[in-house]
């Protein structure tokens, strides 16, 4: 197995964030866009504008923070890849399993989810991708998406400024 792919298992296995130090990750802000890129082992690639995400059926969760309840709105994470054709539902299993998706900010910052987390006939989870927050867009330092992970005991895997979602299988 390459030393990347262990890693990465490690990370999955742990739960763990993985900071990104590539030059991609220090993109000036002014070349980055405003899109969602679903990527990877997906048989339909895309690229999402807010516009269109808007478009897709919504979920909104809540989380508590600091004593307070807050509201996010957004497309579930498992619909996008759905829609990019990633195996979910009956097709989750075997080799598939081996599957975990790779969050990742503008500012680099990554982190790990396994396939199984984000399929709605797996598990009742409902991480998504939210474009708003307590009904208004998101605040400028949080998107304009943010994943939110509204079961996580602790807010490491909430990706403010997602980016993309890149689609890994792990090979033997």
């Amino acid at each position: 197995m390459r030393p990347a792919a262990v890693v990465a298992a490690l990370c999955l296995a742990l739960g763990w964030s993985v900071a990104r130090t590539d030059a991609t990750a220090q993109a000036p802000a002014a070349a980055r866009t405003h899109t969602l890129v679903i990527a990877g082992d997906v048989t339909t690639p895309a690229t999402l504008t807010p516009g269109e995400l808007k478009a897709l059926p919504r979920t909104t969760v809540k989380i508590q923070d600091e004593g307070r309840t807050i509201a996010y709105e957004g497309v579930l994470v498992g619909e996008l890849l759905k829609r990019a054709g990633v195996p979910l539902g009956t097709d989750l299993r075997g080799n598939a399993l081996t599957t975990y998706v790779l969050a990742v900010a503008n500012d680099g910052y990554q982190v790990v989810f396994s396939l199984a987390e984000l399929d709605p006939a797996f598990t009742s989870n409902d991480v998504i991708v939210a474009d708003s927050v307590d009904g208004k867009p998101l605040f400028d330092y949080q998107g304009p998406l943010r994943l939110v992970a509204p079961r996580d005991a602790r807010g490491a895997r909430s990706v403010r400024m997602l980016e993309r979602l890149e689609v890994v299988r792990l090979r033997k």
